[in-house]
């Protein structure tokens, strides 16, 4: 007897069908039959369907002589499974990956419950899902806090979720003694799912999304025309049938009335679910069934949906519809007022920013941005910084949102993109810095100074090199690239690659300033204490191994997607490692999650430092780098610790983007091509092997010759103070350079071997090499 009998009705859902049924083979969790019902489908899905069956023993096909409809359909499926618990998948529909194995396991953890209530996502033409607005109400919670399983009416709740069949599970033997079915006809769920869930002794819920519910854009059943739509009433006179048969429920009477109110009101608002000569008879039903079905003493629902109700009670569609124009008509204009008021406030602004321009310019004014705006960060942050420090009645501003308001420090005024003060600033500032260019409506003076730091060292195609490459130019106009490129006084490169790079990629007439990378001062700077607090602050174990992992983003995929499995690696390295993980900034923590929205299983070593500010300080608390082909890595050499590289989609990347030097021929560390060899990489010891730290010494030659920690200072006195002593910063040789804190850890490894075949050291030992002591601090000449 299998653990699930999955029903899969089907009816004229030939794109999507084999889909729908692979995400049920598929699935890491066998233990199930798959019951496939063509519904005498006029296309190709029986043939489909036969083809599964015969692919796949577990495939059961079921052909309905004529088209039943998709509850008897359903109903045939019931008839023949054999499951302990009956799951229902419309065909057009998929399973999540993994979501059998969290049904299971969650059935198991509350003790075989006779329904399971678990979470969905609605997935556009797109393919962008978007998980259900309610799911706050599936919350599982401390069985001290929430119960893990109970009835209805201690979970109320639960009956304001969509009232659809395939967002559960249910025990076939409650369905069977209970005699449970589905009735003919649209809207077969709501009778079903009331009947169910008001019956059920024990009812738990699943806090995941298991289901991707597919919004067709045109063809779906209940978005057709169709005179069907009126077997609403039967429907709910089925479900008040199924109350006033158990006196014991009387008291659901007035919310099921709420719901049935709602549902007739979303029907009689979507004008093309019903022919216009059916409008009438649904509005004369929808009368009787309120006056019918109304408690005694009902209370009136506030609002507008107070006078929704009271039409549909009086039958009255030419008043319903009047208010429903009305409200659109009132939607539109309340829609067309922010946009009037966008453009008289754009109007003033650019009125108020030509003033300014004509006023002096404050000396004293400095103004950074990073990102986008996004909080205070990367070079600009190194640079603001020692701004304040030795540049006496410097005033300094940031540009950026509330969002990200926490991460200035104390003294920095922040300017809101786009306000009046922003404007002001950008008209009157002396000097302006940032890693990505300003806003096109910059108009610079003369006396402003420019500095543009960039993001770091350049190994994909940037500037004019993204001419012929269509994927990650996306549409860039090079001619306004230029033009913002001409507003440049200075361009800070770190080393002689990036030099030549930049002066190709962005011709013009700027001074670069190869002084290093200011962003990485602090890892010269930084003690044994100050990591010891950023690794406490992290939650990152005593004695853990952390690895931080930080892929840059992908511009041939349209959406971002993890490029490895952090719970698996984590899991894999065992409890001597902690994963931290940083998406790039195009990115959010969520696109490396499971499905179901849930990460952290592997014993709380996978953490998400997505929203942590400074990055620098994420690689002062980590003993390794793993990464992908993000510039984080050439700051990362300057601490001397491991690295290792994950290329395993060099070629398509290369491709696309295209880049200066092949970083797998040229690594600062080993590279991985899979996950298993990455994992391997790790469990061997080669990450840290001698080998590693030899590409590691040749990569830091190449790429760190300046990074002596007074990269921001040299920045400063030459463009802010006027110091042009002094243009070049002194090659710090490999030997000379420290990185700044302890020693790299290792797990405990008795019999681990590292990449040459020497065994590894044991744990708190350094892994050698690198022997690492505290910072280098000779002051440059």
């Amino acid at each position: 007897m299998p653990r699930f009998s999955v029903i899969v009705p089907a009816y004229e859902v030939q794109p999507y069908l084999s889909e729908c049924l692979r995400s049920v083979l598929e699935q890491d969790f066998t233990d199930l039959e798959l019951i496939a019902v063509d519904d005498h489908s006029p296309d190709a899905c029986g043939a489909l369907i036969d083809e599964a069956a015969e692919r796949d023993p577990r495939v059961r096909a079921v052909h309905l002589a004529e088209n039943a409809g998709l509850g008897r359909a359903r109903n045939a499926g019931i008839r023949r499974a054999t499951g302990d618990y009956l799951l229902f998948l419309d065909g057009d529909d998929t399973l999540a990956p993994g979501s059998l194995r969290a049904i299971a396991d969650r059935l198991a953890r509350t003790g075989e419950p006779q329904v399971l209530v678990f979470d969905y996502a609605r997935v556009d033409w797109t393919g962008d899902p978007v998980r259900n607005v309610r799911a706050g109400l599936l919350r599982e919670g401390d069985p001290g806090c929430v119960r893990q399983v109970f009835r209805l009416d201690q979970r109320p709740e639960l009956s304001r979720l969509l009232m659809v069949a395939w967002n559960k599970a249910y025990r076939r033997d409650f369905v069977r003694e209970g005699g449970f079915a589905f009735p003919a006809g649209f809207y077969e769920d709501t009778p079903w799912t009331f009947s169910v869930l008001l019956s059920a002794e024990s009812i738990a819920v699943l806090d995941r999304v298991c289901v991707h519910y597919r919004q067709r854009r045109r063809g779906g059943i209940l978005r057709t025309t169709s005179r069907r739509h009126l077997d609403v009433f039967d429907q709910y006179d089925r479900v008040f049938r199924f109350l006033d048969a158990r006196p014991e429920l009387a008291h659901w009477r007035p919310a099921l009335f709420r719901r049935m109110v709602d549902h007739l009101g979303v029907i009689a608002a979507a004008p093309d679910r019903l022919p216009v000569r059916a409008r009438a008879e649904f509005f004369r039903r929808a009368g009787a069934h309120h006056r019918r079905y109304r408690p005694y003493g009902a209370a009136t629902p506030p609002g507008r949906a107070r006078w929704r109700s009271l039409l549909l009670r009086l039958g009255a569609r030419w008043a319903f519809e009047l208010l429903r124009s009305g409200g659109r008509g009132w939607r539109r204009v309340v829609a067309l007022g922010p946009v009037g008021y966008a453009r008289l406030r754009a109007v003033a602004l650019w009125a108020h920013y030509r003033v300014q321009l004509c006023l002096p310019l404050d000396p004293r004014l400095a103004v950074f941005a990073a990102y986008w705006h996004k909080g205070y960060a990367c070079h600009p942050a190194a640079i603001e910084a020692k701004v304040r420090e030795l540049v006496p009645g410097a005033g300094t501003a940031w540009i950026t949102t509330p969002e990200y308001a926490h991460t200035l420090p104390p003294g920095v005024r922040r300017l809101h993109p786009g306000s009046a003060a922003y404007w002001t600033a950008l008209a009157r500032a002396r000097f302006l810095v940032n890693n990505v260019n300003f806003t096109p409506g910059l108009r610079k003076r003369p006396g402003q100074i420019h500095l543009q730091t960039h993001h770091g060292t350049p190994l994909k195609h940037m500037g004019l090199d993204l001419l012929d490459r269509p994927a990650a130019a996306r549409g860039m106009d090079f001619g306004k690239l230029l033009e913002r490129v001409d507003r440049w006084d200075y361009s800070l490169s770190a080393n002689r690659h990036t030099t030549l790079v930049w002066e190709r990629v962005y011709p013009s007439g700027y001074t670069t300033l190869p002084y290093g990378s200011p962003r990485a001062d602090v890892f010269q700077h930084a003690t044994e204490d100050d990591v010891a607090r950023l690794r406490a602050r992290l939650g990152i174990p005593a004695g853990s191994v952390a690895v931080l992992y930080a892929p840059t983003h992908r511009d041939y995929q349209r959406r971002p997607g993890p490029r490895l499995d952090p719970e698996r690696v984590a899991r894999a390295l065992g409890p001597g490692f902690t994963l931290l993980v940083r998406p790039h900034y195009f990115q959010g923590f969520q696109d490396f999650q499971a499905s179901d929205g849930a990460m952290g299983s592997a014993c709380g070593r996978v953490l998400d430092v997505s929203g942590y500010g400074r990055v620098e300080e994420l690689c002062l608390a980590a003993d390794a780098l793993l990464t992908d082909y993000s510039s984080i890595m050439f700051d990362y050499a300057n601490l001397d610790r491991p690295i290792v590289v994950h290329a395993d989609d060099w070629d398509a990347y290369r491709a696309a983007r295209g880049t200066y030097f092949d970083i797998t021929a040229a690594p600062p560390g080993p590279v991985s091509r899979t996950e298993d060899e990455l994992i391997a990489l790790f469990t061997t010891g080669a990450w840290c092997g001698p080998r590693s730290a030899a590409l590691r010494a040749v990569f830091r030659a190449r790429f760190c010759p300046y990074d002596d920690g007074r990269a921001a200072e040299r920045v400063v006195r030459r463009v802010f103070l006027g110091e042009r002593h002094e243009l070049l910063p002194p090659v710090v040789p490999p030997a000379e350079r420290r990185p700044a804190p302890a020693a790299v850890r290792t797990p405990a490894a008795d019999h681990d071997r590292s990449g040459d075949g020497r065994t590894a050291p044991l744990a708190g030992s350094v892994c050698a090499p690198p022997a690492v002591s505290l910072p280098h601090r000779s002051r440059p000449h």
